[in-house]
């Protein structure tokens, strides 16, 4: 085959086992073969929009067959998929489709409104709602394609918040995901009956990367959610013998607070992985303590995700741990010189393999701030190793709060905050928080003469950023801690205004 893409898997999976089911969806299953015919339609679909190599097709919506319909179809023509998440508001999608430069926009009907606003903020040759899509399909030839799509060309543009505020679209190649996947299923051992559950949105690079995709590789079968919910996810692990699933800490922490918990039967249950933000130690020991093996990991979207994993031999005895580098993934922890520091000394982690993005998508400046000539990445995380090797993630050089594994960047919601005519200067950190491991709190300098509650100020944002994103407290302060040069000292922010909601 000339096609060495992601977009082969289809074609590979359906000569080896076409009768396997691949996806379970909405009360319906779809074979290896049906998913290969379907997305082969699909692609034939895009061609006849004009859409070519390095085209981009971007896809906003829940979990659904479609989704991986459009991904595939999408990849054997050798375009570049763009997964959209669900939770943004048109203003922030129609800067990431601009910035994309996106033919065709895919959506589900929940996502309806959104697109009837982006057809007037940005230009998109091509809207396709989820009735198209299935009439494109149902139409298109399913002949054969064989595109020459090589290993180093990008397959997917991951967005991922910047500090500016600006996000960076991750180029990720095929052979990022591919090598990325080899990584998952050396570390995790997956096998060819392996029962997937999804439950965590597919535009993460995690839920889509460390679950969906190796799943597929090695013959398994995806059980797809639109939408997290506890009780919804332990009937599906019961429902469908669920041998493996990924989660961030709070999604574990909800479904181990569910009132059917204690009598759910997760006998079908072979490994739990959960990354995306610290891990309590209890969210780990209650797993644990049924029985279930619970593993860890640490990753990032430049990475597609995999960097670290802590595998089932340790873990119980490194329990709290990132682990020690992915096979085909090397890892160090530098100091501000780029030496390696020894064991128990803080450092910044950096990370070298075929998993690594090509860059970020039309910045090259960007890229050229954390990719270095040699293929080094910095993540901008600050951890420690053990005399073992072990990673321990402590702190994050950006200001990012990871909440529910969500990250919020801070600067996005400064200035948001700034647009409120009562706001002279704001600042937003991060303070634990029980369910969600960290949410937001901003600290608001109010206008001379000005009156503003903190209920009207969240409001305020409600509509400009993703829900996800806007504080949950707001104090007022009468100025901020800045250096002579005009920088915030947040640290000195988390000390005064950082404790407990």
């Amino acid at each position: 085959m000339r096609d060495q893409g992601i977009g082969s898997w289809t074609t590979r999976r359906a000569r080896m086992s076409p009768d396997q089911v691949a996806v379970v969806g909405e009360g319906r299953e779809w074979t290896y073969r049906q998913l290969h015919e379907r997305a082969t339609r699909f692609a034939h679909a895009l061609a006849g929009l004009g859409v070519g190599a390095g085209d981009r097709v971007a896809y906003l919506g829940p979990n659904h067959v479609a989704f991986l319909e459009t991904l595939f179809g999408t990849a054997k023509l050798g375009a570049i998929f763009v997964p959209l998440n669900t939770r943004l508001t048109p203003n922030e999608l129609a800067y990431m489709l601009a910035d994309s430069g996106a033919a065709v926009l895919v959506h589900a009907p929940s996502h309806a409104e959104h697109a009837d606003a982006l057809r007037g903020m940005v230009r998109i040759p091509h809207v396709v709602d989820l009735d198209e899509h299935a009439r494109l399909v149902a139409q298109a030839p399913v002949e054969p394609l064989d595109e020459p799509v090589g290993q180093d060309e990008v397959a997917m543009i991951m967005y991922t918040s910047g500090t500016t505020g600006h996000p960076k679209g991750a180029a990720l190649t095929h052979g990022n995901i591919q090598w990325n996947s080899v990584n998952l299923l050396i570390d995790v051992d997956l096998a060819g009956d392996e029962v997937t559950l999804v439950n965590a949105p597919m535009f993460h690079v995690a839920a889509l990367n460390q679950t969906v995709l190796p799943t597929m590789l090695k013959g398994g079968t995806v059980v797809l959610m639109p939408a997290f919910d506890p009780e919804g996810t332990l009937e599906l692990i019961e429902r469908h013998r669920v041998t493996y699933l990924f989660g961030v800490p709070a999604i574990f922490a909800a479904v181990a607070a569910s009132r059917r918990w204690a009598e759910a039967d997760l006998s079908s249950v072979r490994t739990l992985i959960c990354g995306g933000a610290p891990v309590p130690h209890q969210v780990i020991t209650t797993y644990q303590e049924r029985g279930l093996v619970f593993l860890q990991g640490y990753g990032l979207t430049e990475s597609s995700p995999s960097a670290s994993f802590l595998r089932t031999r340790e873990s119980r005895e490194k329990a709290g741990s990132a682990g020690t580098p992915c096979f085909f993934t090397d890892m160090r922890v530098v100091g501000p010189d780029g030496e390696q520091v020894p064991p128990g000394t803080p450092g910044e982690v950096v990370l070298h393999g075929p998993n690594v993005m090509r860059g970020y998508w039309g910045k090259p400046a960007e890229t050229a701030a954390v990719l270095s000539a040699d293929g080094w990445l910095r993540t901008g995380d600050v951890a420690v190793s053990d005399e073992d090797g072990y990673l321990y993630v402590r702190d994050r050089i950006k200001d990012v709060i990871i909440s529910g594994g969500e990250n919020v960047y801070p600067a996005e919601v400064e200035d948001a905050l700034h647009k409120h005519p009562a706001v002279a200067d704001c600042a937003v950190i991060g303070v634990a928080d029980e369910r969600w491991g960290e949410v937001g709190r901003a600290v608001v300098v109010l206008r001379e003469g000005a009156g503003a509650r903190p209920e009207e100020l969240l409001e305020f944002l409600d509509g400009r950023i993703a829900r996800y994103k806007i504080p949950k407290s707001v104090t007022f302060a009468g100025a901020l801690p800045r250096t002579a040069s005009g920088k915030l000292l947040k640290s000195q922010l988390r000390t005064t205004y950082g404790g407990q909601r």
